[in-house]
């Protein structure tokens, strides 16, 4: 199975624990939407605040696991990802099987 092949999706949620968390969310979010948006390979990205002020859902899609890959590091050397690193996240990672 190859999972570099078929887009890949990641779905869940950041669980902010106060309002300063809110905040850093708020302050970081959009450029990190903007570079992200910005990425080779990214069908769709977004990040928005539920019915709960502390929820934010997420949602990626990735052409492949290339472009998804690349994203996780990118993000991992970035600012939103240095503010918001101690956030809880609860993520579901989706790759379709690719059959020969």
């Amino acid at each position: 199975m190859d999972y570099r092949l078929g887009p890949v999706r990641l779905s869940g949620f950041l669980c902010c624990g106060s309002i300063k968390d809110i905040e850093l969310v708020k302050q970081y979010l959009p450029d990190h939407l903007r570079l992200t948006r910005a990425e080779p390979g990214c069908i769709s990205f977004n990040v928005s605040q539920t019915d709960d002020a502390l929820v934010w859902r997420v949602e990626e899609l990735f052409v492949d696991r290339v472009a998804f890959d690349f994203h996780q590091q990118r993000t991992r050397a970035s600012k939103w990802f240095s503010a918001t690193s101690t956030i809880p996240r609860d993520y579901n990672i989706t790759a379709p099987e690719h059959s020969s």
